[in-house]
């Protein structure tokens, strides 16, 4: 069952739309998995695997990247990983044929809420038992799906801040070598003018003991 698709800018995590489906079964709010995936869009830069599946609970968020995108959903633990991610391509393909050309420039959130419609005839057709067998069959460019890197929610959140906290030790590692760098000059320059000053005297000394000793 597809709860929640969510498609959001890669570059700021801004939502550029989104799609949700109370669970009838459960009765669970959707809002606190929302909340996940906008946590997860902050979290994801170009640098992220382009496919994943991360699990949170009872459900999996499955995602694709692509030209700064990132198409989003939720399904249950037994939910097809194949169809997540055809249904995930089909969004891509025509998101960026509708849209693709403005996702750099909008800057209020869900600015493509319209994309909403193709979304519900997407899931329709993605989650309707014979169509799903029909589309498994057919769709061969996910031939790697089963590859896809699994990844657990909590995770992948305590990683982006464990990241945060790599880029503020870099950041004062950084600082602190500046600051060696200019202390090591310096100490440098004072052996350099010590030398330099040692071998003056020297033959300064020399200069007076053959002036006075010799003559």
């Amino acid at each position: 069952m597809v709860l929640l698709t969510m498609i959001a800018r890669v570059a700021d995590g801004l939502p550029l739309c989104a799609s949700i489906q109370e669970d009838e079964q459960t009765g669970r709010n959707m809002l606190e998995y929302q909340n996940q995936a906008k946590m997860l869009f902050r979290k994801i830069n170009e640098q992220s695997p382009i496919r994943c599946s991360i699990e949170t609970g009872p459900y999996v968020f499955h995602y694709v990247m692509n030209a700064g995108v990132c198409f989003l959903v939720l399904c249950d633990q037994n939910f097809s990983k194949r169809v997540a991610f055809s249904y995930l391509e089909d969004l891509r393909n025509e998101f960026d044929q509708q849209h693709g050309s403005k996702v750099q420039s909008v800057a209020r959130p869900y600015s493509f809420i319209e994309f909403d419609t193709y979304i519900q005839k997407a899931k329709k057709n993605f989650t309707d038992s014979r169509a799903r067998r029909n589309l498994v069959n057919i769709n061969t460019e996910l031939q790697d799906v089963q590859r896809i890197m699994v990844q657990n929610i909590d995770d992948v959140l305590q990683r982006g801040e464990a990241l945060s906290v790599l880029d503020d030790k870099a950041s004062n590692l950084s600082t602190m070598s500046q600051k060696y760098k200019k202390d090591a000059r310096y100490l440098n320059l004072r052996s350099s003018y010590a030398k330099i000053g040692a071998v003056v005297l020297v033959v300064v000394l020399f200069m007076l003991f053959v002036r006075y000793w010799l003559f």
